[in-house]
């Protein structure tokens, strides 16, 4: 059976989500095509893609690079575009099947409403999106009829365990964390880590932002508030579980004590061909789990303690508001200030405290508000 080539949107092609899922693409060109790519910064591995895979359109959000691009593919029937309005636009194309949201960080939350508006399927890798404005979102995917499929391998993992199941009430969810490569520190040794010890991820291969994110547990705070959005449960319903091994993506636990679990190769190319294929599957090459050779699957409770950027999450959530774009502009901030090596770990989630209890509290937000209490944070973090 001929099954229609759908075209992609790469919103980050640049980065760890967005190569990946251009490999993706490499491995089944009958299937996906790139249609838009879509980066920031990093013009030179841009202008490779573009006359790789040969797209529509690509845009840079950074205009000083655009002349630069433009003279790059010039011998190549490929719109060039620049900024951010464009990328707003990109998404509304009509031939665009779905639209892979892969920015990082708050810069992701305007193009992803630009796409859902447009009744675009939407691969979701931008977590932040949710983070900061999950009402919002939910609602418009509703009104607008727009698909929202996971990429990250815990809600990729949680969607799959409920392929099927109808109806059934969630009991809950089981978040599941590799706890980072800090998860046996002390505080006195937490004090002293360096930007490359939390850059060495034990398990994933990510981006910078994303891998600190990790080795803080903000990561899982931020997958906790996008889990309830996702999947219509409350915060008390999501439980995070530490396993270090990261084989099992996540689980899901019904009214019956039956408990469904998602387990694979740590390799993101996995959840983000599903969100492609989906609701196929289609052969990865990739070496299966060999459950001979697993010496051990193990769990922890996460210490919120060592690690209070979870604890944070779960406080923003329940205040509701815009408390979590509160919490997402100050761990953006604090994150791009530890990899400048201008603060240290601990002090991270001191300074994110700080902008929970400093910032203007909003009970319901509009998209503006959002907007504003970005500003905000930024300003008031000296970002």
């Amino acid at each position: 059976m001929e099954v229609k080539k759908r075209n992609i949107a790469i919103l980050g092609s640049t980065g760890s989500i967005g190569t990946q899922a251009l490999d993706v693409i490499a491995r089944h060109p009958n299937r996906f095509a790139a249609y838009a790519l879509v980066a920031n910064n990093q013009v030179e591995l841009l202008i490779r893609q573009a006359r790789k895979f040969l797209p529509e359109v690509v845009v840079i959000a950074n205009e000083s690079h655009y002349a630069q691009l433009k003279e790059a593919l010039s011998d190549l029937p490929i719109k060039v575009w620049q900024g951010s309005s464009a990328i707003e636009e990109v998404v509304k194309d009509d031939a665009i099947d779905m639209v892979l949201t892969a920015m990082v960080g708050f810069c992701g939350l305007k193009p992803t409403i630009s796409a859902i508006r447009a009744g675009k399927a939407i691969a979701l890798a931008n977590k932040e999106t949710l983070v900061v404005a999950g009402e919002l979102i939910t609602e418009l995917a509703l009104k607008h009829r727009a698909a929202i499929l996971p990429v990250d391998s815990e809600h990729s993992a949680i969607f799959q365990c409920l392929n099927g199941e109808g109806d059934n009430e969630i009991d809950k969810i089981l978040l599941t964390a590799s706890g980072g490569p800090f998860r046996k520190y002390g505080k006195e040794a937490l004090e002293k880590v360096t930007k490359a010890q939390a850059l060495a991820h034990p398990n994933w291969s990510m981006g910078a932002k994303v891998t600190i994110d990790s080795s803080t547990l903000m990561n899982k705070g931020f997958e906790m508030i996008e889990a309830k959005w996702l999947f219509g449960v409350d915060p008390e319903q999501i439980e995070v579980l530490i396993h270090p091994q990261s084989v099992i993506h996540s689980m899901v636990q019904f009214l019956d004590g039956s408990i469904m679990a998602q387990l694979g190769q740590p390799d993101m190319r996995i959840p983000i061909q599903y969100a492609f294929s989906y609701p196929q599957r289609l052969a990865m090459g990739i070496t299966p789990l060999n459950f001979v050779e697993l010496a051990e699957l193990t769990f922890e409770k996460p210490d919120t303690d060592r690690f209070p950027n979870l604890g944070f999450a779960y406080e923003a959530i329940h205040t509701g508001g815009n408390m979590p774009c509160i919490l997402n502009a100050a761990n953006e901030v604090v994150v791009s200030m530890f990899l400048q090596e201008r603060i240290g770990f601990i002090q991270m989630s001191r300074l994110i405290e700080q902008a929970l209890r400093q910032a203007t509290f909003v009970q319901e937000p509009t998209l503006e508000d959002y907007l504003q209490s970005d500003r905000e944070v930024r300003e008031m973090m000296g970002k």
